[in-house]
């Protein structure tokens, strides 16, 4: 396991271009960022990166990201792992139904950088 894990975000797209800016933005802000683009590629990741924060979508063409979030929070190995959503859909009803669930954000795509960098220094501050 990666020592500096508190430093690596998990980004869960499976849009690639999407995922791509993502992780761009974080590496600009000193973060490590490892990609995953359905359930199995991101338990894999969890399961072998000391991971600090996983950025997660809710709508993967594999596998909906609400049984991704639920599967993480229920677990008591991966509860603790802070979870920003980040879904191009927006209503109340979901964005309460994610935080009550234990997402620690949830995020409007499209995202700028500077939403999604103060997004992820607030649940995952850096040292710098």
């Amino acid at each position: 396991m990666n020592k500096s894990g508190n430093k690596i975000v998990l980004i869960v797209e499976d849009d690639t271009d999407t995922r791509t800016f993502t992780c761009r933005v974080l590496q600009l802000e000193g973060y490590t960022c490892l990609e995953a683009e359905t359930d199995a590629e991101t338990f894999r990741s969890i399961r072998e990166n000391n991971i600090g924060l996983v950025i997660l979508d809710l709508k993967l063409a594999e596998n909906n990201g609400w049984v991704i979030l639920s599967q993480l929070k229920g677990n008591e190995e991966t509860a603790s792992i802070p979870v920003i959503v980040f879904t191009a859909s927006f209503g109340e009803n979901q964005k309460a139904q994610a935080l009550k669930m234990g997402a620690e954000e949830y995020l409007i795509k499209p995202l700028s950088a500077n939403m999604l960098k103060d997004a992820v220094n607030r649940v995952l501050p850096i040292n710098r």
